[in-house]
């Protein structure tokens, strides 16, 4: 498994004496006095999941952990040709929309894409505004197609008729009026009301679900054992399919709201910077390492780094009189590219600034890992046609992908994790326009 040098970077500084940097702490003393852990968290999070299957929603643990979604749609055997459709795909801080065509051989176009800011970021919308927002957004496909797939990457329950009703909102979009709407009803109605008249359904779906059926129509000639969509971007989240007949769970695909869960164990930094959110106490794991978040709570740590004279002190009032700190800034610091903290020069201020981000992308790659590999240990459990045959796990986003070092360390915890060691295989993926192709699959089957 090849990981790249800079991986060890931060250990080699700690086995030459350099962690030992400014004043009488060093950064492994500093993390252990704010309770910040860097762990595997697999088997914490496969009890997590199966106990949400189970879970009495009336309990006093409801909304505690994450849910499991049932999505009624299991991978499709096979998809229309010469078929257009409409795709939304709305999560994160982007919104983007076009117009998708199956072809004969099996492979896709995507034209007509536009992509402009997701609504309810700058403020609070009500329904009609939300939807109507939308409705601006696509008007410009009117009538292009009968079908709209929409990938809405927010925690929802999906109907059988494959609407989808949102229960919390996460990245922090403001619109409340929205929480318990049928998403694809009310869309469809503002639609009608604009003057469309060809559309005949309006199917709802998580992103991962779009990436999990993007990496089925994308391996049609391989024989997988089973599929897996991970999102690492703004935000986390994972699905599988799976299959479970003691719980009564009829072989489909499951999206993972992971980043609710409980199971890592947060450091006096997540804490502290989990005040400062819209949505404070809720979705715990994904402030801790999405791209929406893993700034913050890295300027949390350094701020309380200055405070303890870990840093020298010009630099430690330069660093305070940072407002934000946005993830991109702490990806192009690792990666030695230019940055907000160029005005570093010391060497020690560097190695400190460097140990102290890092070990928040290691976090992030031990969490990462965890959730694959505990989709890995469900999705194989109830049993495979081709049981020696790999899980296509199919990766997106764009913490997974530009973040320094990231992957090679998430393939790295893998393949020395439990699945990879009781015998399950898996393959990374990735796919151009994967959740425009994943969202058209699953606007069509």
């Amino acid at each position: 498994m090849k990981v790249c040098a800079r991986l060890y970077y931060v250990d080699n500084l700690k086995n030459s004496g350099l962690n030992h940097i400014i004043g009488t702490m060093n950064t492994d003393e500093f993390f252990a006095k704010h309770n910040f852990k860097s762990v595997m968290i697999t088997d914490a999070l496969v009890k997590e999941m199966t106990g949400a299957f189970t879970q009495d929603k009336s309990s006093k643990d409801k909304g505690r952990g994450p849910d499991m979604f049932k999505t009624w749609m299991d991978v499709p055997k096979a998809i229309p040709s010469d078929t257009k459709i409409i795709v939304i795909d709305a999560g994160g801080t982007n919104f983007r929309s076009c117009l998708v065509t199956t072809g004969r051989d099996g492979n896709f176009s995507v034209t007509d894409f536009r992509k402009t800011s997701m609504p309810a970021l700058d403020r609070e919308f009500s329904r009609d505004e939300f939807f109507n927002a939308i409705a601006d957004n696509i008007d410009y496909l009117k009538d292009k197609a009968c079908r709209i797939g929409f990938c809405f990457s927010y925690a929802m329950d999906i109907t059988k008729d494959g609407d989808g009703i949102p229960n919390a909102f996460s990245k922090e979009i403001k619109a409340k009026a929205v929480l318990g709407q049928p998403v694809g009803k009310n869309l469809l109605q503002v639609l009608r009301n604009r003057g469309w008249k060809n559309i005949k359904s309006i199917k709802l779906l998580n992103d991962t679900v779009a990436a999990l059926l993007a990496g089925c129509a994308g391996s049609t000639q391989k024989n997988y054992r089973s599929h897996i969509g991970f999102i690492l971007g703004t935000g986390i989240n994972a699905a599988f399919v799976y299959k479970n007949d003691d719980l009564k769970i009829e072989r489909q695909i499951i999206v993972e709201e992971i980043g609710k869960s409980v199971s890592v164990p947060l450091s006096d930094f997540d804490i502290e910077f989990d005040k400062t959110t819209e949505n404070p106490g809720q979705y715990p794991l994904e402030k801790c390492c999405s791209g929406a978040y893993m700034g913050g709570v890295v300027l949390t740590s350094l701020r309380a780094a200055c405070k303890e004279g870990l840093f020298s002190p010009d630099v430690s009032d330069s660093i305070l009189k940072i407002n934000s700190l946005s993830t991109i800034e702490v990806n192009n610091y690792l990666s030695g590219e230019k940055s907000l903290f160029d005005f570093v020069k010391e060497e020690g201020d560097k190695k400190t600034l460097f140990a102290i981000m890092d070990a928040f992308v290691d976090r992030c790659a031990k969490i990462a890992a965890s959730i694959i590999e505990s989709s890995l240990i469900l999705t194989t459990q109830g049993g495979s046609e081709n049981p020696d045959s790999s899980v296509c796990v199919l990766c997106n986003g764009s913490t997974f992908y530009k973040m320094h070092t990231l992957k090679d360390r998430i393939e790295f915890n893998l393949n020395q994790g439990k699945a990879v060691q009781s015998g399950i295989k898996f393959e990374l993926m990735s796919m151009d326009d994967d959740i425009c192709i994943g969202t058209a699959v699953a606007g069509l089957v």
